[in-house]
């Protein structure tokens, strides 16, 4: 199945299907439309005081995040056992387009309604690139892992635009259709629903998974097979937590991926919010920034495996580190539309980089034969550090009233990444491989 090119072709279909929603709600309608539509200019009542929006996205980012952190890993090592990452992936994908398009119906005030749907979508969003991701190592031989990871980003970043540049226009034409500003934007987050669901077919055509015939042991015979793989999956993943451990080279990775990602996630997430309540940007002056992120990913995502060919995955993240370092320097001194925008260009070329060469170097140091149990980790490690980057994203801009400071903060992720990635050693990370 390795380096087949139909196969390949589902597999980067899902990203271009997934990326939708990430790209129109998650990052850019509504965290614009919770703040100014459904929160409004009050707040959030919550435990006797007054908590913002700013902060309030913050914390829901950082409790999905922690829910993914909970069960990914046993999720991963059930899948592994049996032969059931597409049914994972097709399952956690029609799941969470469902509640994408259920999100049109939230209104100013449904608070609650609101972050409860966006926290199951985004789960399910999470849930299903555990398995999605774990594909890799199936379906791409070694020297190819590079160039087909970016690959696949370059079809999410296409999808995200394209889907992104059709919500946009809804939103900024809405009174020449003759609807609200706010019924468009509810219109835009529901066909990322449609849009992810619908091209998600061809990863179900395409996609192919070479199935194991692996028995149950003896002793879960008699046992249910939903409590029987359940048991296995945890036994799995504590022997999987175990066998990391080995592997010096990975924990290094892994630890220095989680310092650098929460810094880059928490940059993406929170971007939309930042220019609009700190920068006081216009909604259709933020719109087409995100859009330039998008179109800009593609490139930044092709030209760092070209990068990657030359001097290494590794040292390719690395350049990307220090762009990062730039990108919130720049940030937190940034106060009109044309900056932003600027922004905008380099956090879209240093995204799909970091991104895709991230994962594609993972998954040339995990066992093929345990790739979703170490892709689960993969994603708790991700998804762990992603808890603490919004929470203090929010819990900074709630003390100190700016979230300029809040941004400038992040800067020591990425440098403190930066540094642990410097001691990982790719030969050793074979080696340590090849022994397993």
């Amino acid at each position: 199945m390795k380096n087949d090119k139909k196969t390949i072709f589902g597999w980067c279909m899902y990203d271009l299907a997934n990326s939708a929603y990430i790209t129109t709600v998650s990052a850019a309608l509504l965290p614009i439309y919770f703040k100014e539509g459904i929160v409004g200019e009050g707040g959030i009542d919550m435990f006797g005081m007054s908590v913002s929006a700013t902060a309030m996205w913050g914390f829901m980012l950082g409790f999905a995040a922690l829910l993914v952190f909970l069960f990914a890993p046993v999720l991963g090592s059930i899948a592994d056992f049996s032969s059931a990452k597409k049914k994972f992936l097709l399952s956690f994908a029609y799941f969470g387009s469902m509640f994408a398009t259920l999100l049109f119906f939230s209104r100013p005030g449904d608070v609650w309604y609101a972050v409860v749907l966006y926290i199951c979508t985004q789960v399910c969003f999470v849930g299903a690139n555990v398995f999605y991701d774990a594909f890799l190592p199936h379906i791409a031989s070694e020297d190819k892992m590079d160039s087909v990871s970016a690959k696949g980003y370059a079809y999410g970043y296409v999808g995200g635009s394209i889907q992104f540049g059709v919500a946009l226009a809804l939103v900024a034409l809405h009174e020449s259709i003759g609807i609200e500003q706010q019924l468009a934007v509810r219109i835009g987050m529901a066909m990322t629903g449609i849009w992810w669901a619908g091209w998600s077919m061809f990863t179900v055509k395409y996609l192919k998974e070479v199935k194991t015939d692996t028995q149950l042991p003896e002793k879960y015979q008699n046992t249910p097979k939903v409590f029987a793989y359940l048991s296995i999956g945890i036994n799995r993943t504590i022997n999987t937590a175990k066998k990391v451990g080995n592997f010096k080279q990975l924990t290094i990775f892994v630890i220095a991926y989680m310092i650098y990602n929460d810094g880059a996630h928490t940059v993406t997430s929170m971007a939309a919010i930042y220019g609009k309540e700190e920068l006081e940007l216009g909604t259709t002056h933020l719109m087409v920034t995100l859009l330039l992120v998008q179109v800009v990913a593609i490139a930044g995502a092709l030209i760092f495996s070209r990068i990657a060919k030359g001097i290494g995955a590794r040292r390719a993240v690395m350049i990307s580190l220090v762009l990062w370092s730039g990108v919130v320097i720049y940030g937190y001194f940034i106060h009109s539309a044309m900056e932003f925008f600027v922004l905008g260009m380099i956090v879209g070329i240093v995204l799909g980089g970091t991104q895709a060469l991230s994962r594609s170097f993972y998954g040339a140091m995990i066992p093929e034969s345990a790739s979703a149990e170490f892709y689960g980790f993969y994603s708790v490690f991700s998804k762990f550090s992603a808890i603490w980057g919004p929470f203090t994203f929010g819990l900074i801009k709630q003390i100190t009233g700016t979230a300029r400071l809040a941004i400038i903060s992040l800067m020591v992720f990425f440098v403190v990444g930066l540094i642990l990635l410097a001691f990982v050693n790719d030969e050793k990370a074979k080696e340590e491989k090849l022994r397993y």
